[in-house]
Parts: C-alpha cells; sequence; structure tokens
C-alpha cells in the first residue's frame, strides 16, 4: 500500500486515488491516503458490551486495533462469500481503525471536481456519506469514516473542553474563512470558534466557494486583509480540497498574504509534506480544537 502512496500526485493537484470495496451490491470508496493496508480478515476477539457496530478487536503486528463492520454500520447483510472478504487497516484524527468490508477492487484516480455532494433528498445513508462520484457506469459512494468513528467514540471527535484550559476571551474582531464539507463539523467549528471569542465567520462547504467568495472582495477592490484575516481548510472536500485551495491562495498575488491553516484528520507525520508544499501556514490534526485557536492567536491576534 506504501507504495501505491508512492506514485500519489503532487501536492495540491485537486486529484485523489480511492480504493474501491463493496458492501452488499453496493460499490464505496475510501482515500488512500487514510489506508496503511488491506489484508485478509484475522481472527477477531470480541469485546463484551462494546459498541454493536465493532466486531472486537485484533492484534496487527503488536498493535492491538479495534474492527469496525461497514455492512454493520450500513445496515447490510453479512457477506454471503466469506473468501472475498478484506480488512482494510486505515489512520486518520491520529488512531488507527480496521474496517470490515465484503471485498476490495481496485484503485482509481478521480479529481474531487468529479465528486458530487450527496442531496439531502436521499434517505438512510444521506449521513454517512461526503460524496458521490461515477466511475465506469457505476455510482461509487464515499463514506464519512470520520462519523463512523465518533459514532462508535464520541471522545475522538471535537472536545470543546479543552478550550477551557484557554481561560476567558474576549471577543475577536477578526473575521475567519472556514472550508469544511461535513455539516457536524461546520456546526462544532462554529460554536467553538463563537465560544472563543470569534464570531465573524463565513462557512463554505468546499475549496471552490471559499476561493470564488475570496476573488469576489478583491473583484470588489477591496484589501483581502481588511474582509478576511485568516482561512480554515479541511482537506478533503467535493469539487475542490484544502491543498489544491491553499495552492492557489498561495500562488494569487492578491491572496497570498491570507495564512492557511490546514485543519485535517489526515495531518500525520507522512502527510505533513504535503502541506508544506502548498505553503501552509499551520497543519494541526483534528479533533485538536485549543491548538487550533492558539494558532490562530499565534497568526493573527
Amino acid at each position: 500500500m506504501d507504495q501505491q502512496k508512492g506514485i500519489l500526485l503532487e501536492s495540491g493537484t485537486n486529484e485523489l486515488e480511492i480504493v474501491e470495496f463493496g458492501v452488499g451490491n453496493n460499490k464505496f470508496g475510501i482515500n488512500v491516503i487514510k489506508v496503511k493496508e488491506i489484508i485478509q480478515p484475522v481472527k477477531v476477539t470480541k469485546i463484551p458490551h462494546s459498541h454493536p457496530n465493532v466486531e472486537g478487536i485484533v492484534d496487527i503486528r503488536d498493535e492491538i486495533l479495534p474492527v469496525v463492520n461497514i455492512a454493520k454500520v450500513l445496515g447490510f447483510e453479512p457477506s454471503e462469500d466469506l473468501k472475498s472478504e478484506k480488512f482494510i487497516i486505515t489512520e486518520f484524527n491520529k488512531t488507527k481503525v480496521v474496517f470490515h468490508v465484503h471485498s476490495v477492487t481496485q484503485i482509481h484516480r478521480i479529481s474531487w471536481e468529479d465528486i458530487e455532494k450527496p442531496s439531502g433528498m436521499y434517505q438512510g445513508l444521506e449521513s454517512q456519506i461526503t460524496g458521490v462520484v461515477k466511475i465506469n457506469e457505476e455510482m461509487v459512494l464515499l463514506l464519512d469514516f470520520e462519523k463512523i468513528v465518533v459514532d462508535i467514540n464520541p471522545e475522538s471527535g471535537i472536545n470543546r473542553n479543552q478550550l477551557k484550559k484557554l481561560g476567558t476571551r474576549e471577543r475577536s474582531m477578526k473575521k475567519l474563512v472556514v472550508a469544511e464539507d461535513s455539516p457536524l463539523l461546520r456546526k462544532l467549528l462554529q460554536e467553538t470558534l463563537n465560544e472563543a471569542g470569534f464570531q465573524q465567520i463565513e462557512f463554505f462547504e468546499n475549496g471552490k466557494d471559499a476561493l470564488a467568495f475570496l476573488h469576489s472582495i478583491v473583484e470588489a477592490k477591496k484589501a483581502i486583509e481588511d474582509e478576511v484575516q485568516l482561512v480554515i481548510t479541511d482537506v478533503e472536500m467535493p469539487q475542490m480540497d484544502g491543498h489544491h485551495l491553499t495552492k492557489r491562495i498561495k500562488e494569487d498575488q492578491a491572496l497570498s498574504i491570507l495564512p492557511v491553516v490546514i485543519f485535517s484528520s489526515l495531518i500525520t507525520a507522512d502527510l505533513q509534506h504535503k502541506g508544506q508544499m502548498v505553503e501552509a501556514s499551520a497543519q494541526i490534526s483534528k479533533p485538536e480544537i485549543s491548538e487550533l485557536v492558539q494558532k490562530i492567536d499565534e497568526l493573527i491576534l
């Protein structure tokens, strides 16, 4: 799998590679960046009273990791073909988790522009899906793995109690732009940043909309530094990802003065270089919200 990452495009190209896997008759995808390796299932030790979506734990090279059954998460029946089942070992949010799927088929290279945001009209799965992409005439659904993990272990999500350590804070007049595709995280970030004293925040669902907003300020002949003081961006977003957004801001003479903080579940030692290549001002791993607030203070207060 690490070899696969070797061919992963330079940073900021607005492309990604996804591992396509099957559960039931549906095809799903996960960003290659999150995948450490894919193995045949191994013996799982059940844990009494664990969350219903957690099958148990496994020992992978002396690391004890939880196994999450994706069919259970999605309300699908167990696989009828046990031979093709796979364990996808992942790492994000500074955590390793094994996802049990029915099959793994192939890797596709696609553009974020090809990924459609799921419509609120879809029933049932909508809260678990971050995007839909058509590949070879079939729909591949991109699952929200962060949400799957937070639903099982809420402690792994953004912890607002961390902010209390920063003490009471003055209300700030600084204006922030946030690009984040998850409605849940947008809500949490709004509450948390408001609590931290930042009241003037513009939220966007993807990098494309955030960039269009910044361009509209420049086109209106306003000085960008008067209208926006800092940009916070996720990495994985339909239409335009955070690395590409950062690159576009830093390459644009009118916008390059803006500090850009990448706030993503994909900030690992292996992936720090991708943010550095596009000249991000800082990179902070979700869910370290107090670290994010301290970094904003450092950059603009």
